[in-house]
């Protein structure tokens, strides 16, 4: 370690803590070089940024004195996105400069802020917050920025994700403008760069992420699961690993208080930690971990930035983070500081095609394999047995009469047998989970590689319409279910509730025919053997479905299934075509509109010669519409043929003009006529 360039105080406290050498993150920002200027810092979690911009201030606060001068008005301010890190911070800065002299305050919502504004009108050297709570104080002025040297932005882009633009831009605004900034980030993105062209002044780029060694501590394993098995796979990883410290990431802060009170049941040490817990139940939380009392907790994403708990040597990603960060940010909390730890993905089989990609942006290598079964579970606990320290350590005098005499009075097989039980009283037995789909979710949504053209999977011509195979099933079963077409049967359902039921693979089932009061489904040996067995005696396997052995496929169940092949259209026999009211042989039916019946219900009359029907009214002959004669003078208002007397001429007896309509009284009266005439007379 360069002490050199360190103060002395601080290199005492280093030296303390057992620091024989610093990261890479730490020896960038001490490069005496950078003194006094604005860092802009890139690294990866774990690679101690807090002791890293804690020695960077160092320059700044003490000047090259070995302790800080009575505590006043804050000398450099911390801002943190989360309450759990920005109390993680406090503490790592109260070891590194105590022999400085230097006193610590944290100010973070769900504390009372009256004790905080006692705390700040006593004084302090430096000052970590969330920037909600800095930002208030600073607005009721119990915060004092005038002897402002120094601002460090810790995990800036997650204040950025989380929404504390506003606050942060009001912060760095009421900061003096001579003031040092520092930001660390894990990713520069647009947002920070903007941020930092706003608010610092010609920032110097330190990136010390390393694509080579990012995560190199960490074991990445992919366990690919059925939809329902999740829960029971996070039991199995947990009782195989057994870690001191064992982190599970969930999504929602529902899905919390479920899985935690699943763990609690099956008598697991855990603890709950989410946004909608007080500061002290959190606090409490963490304590627990810290001080052994539990060994799990259930987090959602507020404890991905930053947490640092001791012997945290297992994170297990219930749900799926959202993005790369959120991968690399979760999975950080392990492997830190050269120790190893072990990440695990617990992936449904539909969704490993975007593990896959998920992965492959964080620039992650993962070993994909099966949860671990109870076989696997067991054989752990027997290895962790025979090295258990106790049977290795020599025995003590005290101990020799009264093992002595346990010997000969129970024997070896029995103490050894009192031995394992006493080592497996407490622990929760495994879950026995279901086989996973050989395809490993190959056929993720939107995936049709392995479909295949569709003339192959519906089948053709006069093939049994089911669930299309590679191969026949050599001596393949068949079952029957109490459900047909009459009962919306679908294999959409029938097939994953066999597989459920029976506890088989998708490939294990053939042809399924569903006929309208039984569907017949084609199992192999194997697969049929479990569904019976499953389903006892009385057959029951889904509430009120049935199932029975079958001699074969369908024939007929009773409403006509078997129908056989299709005929084409030219080879039924439909017999001699008949005309539309005869009896077969006469002429073709009657072309064009669907002839409409009378409201009385009468079969309209067809005229002799074969024209269109007229329809009687329920009154008697009489026409639907009138007709006119032949000698009805408003003949003569139709056009002539325009092609011989021209386009648009009317008939020459009517003098090339529009005639008047005649009075006609014989004939109909419309509504339109009937104003025509009540006007006339009028006049």
């Amino acid at each position: 370690m360069t002490e050199h360039t360190i103060a002395a105080p601080l290199a005492q406290a280093l030296s303390a803590r057992g620091y024989d050498s610093l990261t890479p993150v730490q020896e960038a920002v001490i490069n005496p070089e950078l003194e006094g200027q604005d860092l802009l810092v890139s690294a990866q979690t774990g690679s101690g940024k807090t002791v890293a911009f804690g020695l960077a201030l160092a320059s700044t606060m003490l000047v090259g004195a070995d302790r800080l001068e009575q505590a006043g008005a804050p000398m450099a301010l911390c801002i943190a996105p989360t309450r759990e890190l920005a109390q993680q911070v406090t503490k790592e800065l109260e070891w590194l400069y105590k022999d400085a002299g230097g006193k610590v305050l944290t100010c973070v919502g769900g504390m009372d802020p009256r004790e905080e504004r006692r705390q700040l009108d006593r004084g302090a050297h430096i000052v970590v917050g969330t920037p909600g709570r800095l930002s208030d104080h600073i607005r009721r002025g119990s915060l004092d920025l005038s002897e402002l040297r120094a601002v460090v932005l810790d995990e800036a882009d997650e204040m950025l994700d989380m929404g504390f633009r506003e606050e942060l831009e009001h912060i760095l605004g009421a900061a003096p403008e001579d003031r040092r900034t520092l930001m660390f980030s894990a990713t520069v993105s647009k947002p920070i760069a903007r941020l930092a062209q706003n608010f610092q002044r010609n920032a110097v780029r330190l990136n010390t992420v390393s694509k080579e060694d990012q995560h190199a501590d960490i074991d990445y394993q992919a366990l690919t699961v059925g939809p329902n098995d999740i829960e029971n796979a996070i039991i199995n990883v947990l009782r195989f690993h057994e870690a001191q410290n064992a982190l599970v990431f969930v999504s929602r802060r529902d899905a919390v208080n479920k899985l935690t009170s699943r763990l609690n049941n099956r008598g697991f040490a855990v603890v709950a930690l989410s946004g909608e817990y007080t500061q002290k139940e959190r606090t409490n939380a963490l304590q627990a971990m810290r001080d052994g009392r539990a060994s799990v907790c259930v987090a959602t994403d507020v404890a991905a930035r930053g947490i640092d708990l001791p012997g945290l040597d297992l994170v297990i990603h219930a749900e799926l983070p959202r993005n790369k960060e959120g991968l690399l940010h979760r999975s950080g909390r392990t492997g830190r500081a050269g120790r190893k730890g072990v990440c695990a993905l617990i992936v449904p089989h539909r969704a490993k095609r975007r593990v896959e990609r998920l992965l492959q942006d964080a620039s992650v290598a993962a070993t994909w394999a099966n949860p671990p079964s109870v076989a696997d579970v067991e054989a752990q606990d027997d290895a962790r047995l025979l090295a258990h320290e106790a049977l290795n350590e020599p025995i003590r005098d005290g101990e020799k009469d009264l093992a002595t005499a346990l010997l000969a009075k129970f024997g070896p097989e029995q103490m050894a047998a009192a031995f394992i039980r006493l080592q497996r009283e407490g622990r929760s037995a495994p879950e026995d989970l279901q086989a996973v789909p050989e395809d490993n979710g190959r056929r993720d949504r939107g995936d049709r590689s392995d479909r295949g053209p569709r003339e192959d999977r519906f089948g053709r011509d006069d093939k049994p319409r089911g669930r299309k195979q590679e191969a026949d099933f050599d001596n393949g079963q068949w079952v029957s279910l109490s459900v047909g077409r009459v009962t919306n049967a679908d294999p959409k359902w029938i097939l994953p509730m066999l597989c459920k039921a029976g506890g088989i693979d998708r490939k294990a089932i053939g042809n399924i025919r569903i006929g309208p009061k039984l569907t017949h489904v084609e199992l192999k040996p194997e697969a049929a053997s479990k569904i019976m067995e499953n389903a006892g005696a009385d057959g029951q396997i889904d509430k009120s479905l049935i199932v029975k052995r079958a001699d074969g496929p369908p024939k007929d169940d009773g409403g006509g299934y078997d129908r056989g092949p299709r005929k084409s259209f030219g080879d039924r026999d439909r017999g001699p075509r008949k005309s539309f009211g005869g009896s077969g042989g006469g002429k073709p039916a009657f072309k064009g509109s669907k002839p409409r019946f009378a409201k009385d219900g009468e079969k309209p009359r067809f005229n002799k010669d074969g024209d269109k029907p007229r329809f009687n009214k329920p009154d008697g002959e009489r026409p639907k519409k009138a007709r006119w004669s032949d000698d009805d003078p408003r003949k003569a208002q139709n056009k002539v043929n325009t092609k011989d007397k021209g386009k648009g001429k009317w008939a020459p007896d009517a003098g090339g003009k529009k005639p008047r309509k005649p009075r006609n009284d014989s004939a109909p009266v419309g509504k339109s006529s009937a104003r025509i005439v009540k006007k006339k007379r009028s006049d």
